[in-house]
């Protein structure tokens, strides 16, 4: 898919035969990621490439909540020490998930605009100065307006990234939620390549690419003309023979153009 950082897998590793460099964690809360340490480690140490995890829990740092923001913020500070300390790249969260949408009644969100932004560079702030001091990167993933109120479109991820200035804070963008808010994802890509530093991949009914109707040549186009050399990590249910499945997204995607 992209670079590799570290040793070759176990010839033995199917991920590997079919043409994946590397694997994308998923970070559970209650400090679950972090009780992984040791066995991350060994892992890395027998080759498994591992260079980001994808937060996955029921709260996330723009919770109405203050209980909630603080105790999701706590818990991306672990995943980002935990994939520094295995030699990672970063971790990617959005700002929240299934919280709230305009798209659904009751329609009007219990907290102002103003409020979710102040809120928002709050939370960002303090993660990215965090990722800032353990020399990773946090990922702040835009989500369609089904899954979240805030932060949809790559121009409202970038804005809030732009305006607290760390280097340590940057999109990771995913093509399923590109082609749902984006009214042209490869311009978006192109608009905002300077804070675009990860890359999820599904197609557009969020299966692996090559099952939907998702213009991939444009979309991995773009990431080819903004010099994007990052991973594509596959976020998405899958169709078909699941193994089959696997195996068909790393070679749909470089005949794709990736």
């Amino acid at each position: 898919m992209s670079r590799n950082l570290r040793k070759p897998w176990p010839p033995s590793s199917i991920a590997q035969r079919a043409g994946y460099d590397a694997i994308e964690l998923r970070g559970k809360g209650d400090l679950h990621f972090a009780a992984r340490l040791d066995e991350l480690k060994q892992a890395g140490k027998d080759g498994v490439v591992m260079p980001t995890v994808c937060v996955d829990m029921l709260h996330f740092f723009g919770a109405f909540d203050a209980d909630l923001r603080r105790d999701a913020i706590d818990q991306m500070k672990s995943q980002l020490t935990v994939i520094a300390e295995i030699g990672g790249l970063g971790a990617q969260t959005p700002a929240s998930y299934g919280m709230f949408s305009r798209r659904l009644p009751p329609f009007e969100p219990p907290r102002t605009e103003e409020e979710d932004r102040e809120v928002l560079l709050a939370g960002l702030s303090e993660l990215g100065e965090h990722a800032r001091k353990e020399g990773v990167t946090l990922f702040l993933e835009p989500l369609n307006r089904y899954e979240d109120h805030m932060v949809n479109r790559l121009e409202q991820a970038a804005e809030l990234i732009r305006q607290i200035g760390l280097d340590s804070i940057r999109i990771g963008i995913d093509s399923y939620h590109m082609n749902i808010e984006e009214s042209d994802p490869a311009a978006a890509i192109l608009a905002h390549a300077d804070v675009i530093g990860h890359a999820q991949v599904s197609d557009s009914n969020r299966f692996q690419p090559g099952a939907g109707h998702l213009d991939w040549p444009a979309w991995l186009g773009a990431l080819h003309t903004i010099g994007y050399d990052g991973y594509l990590a596959a976020e998405c249910r899958l169709t078909g023979d699941p193994i089959e499945a696997v195996r068909s997204i790393p070679a749909f995607l470089q005949r794709s153009g990736a």
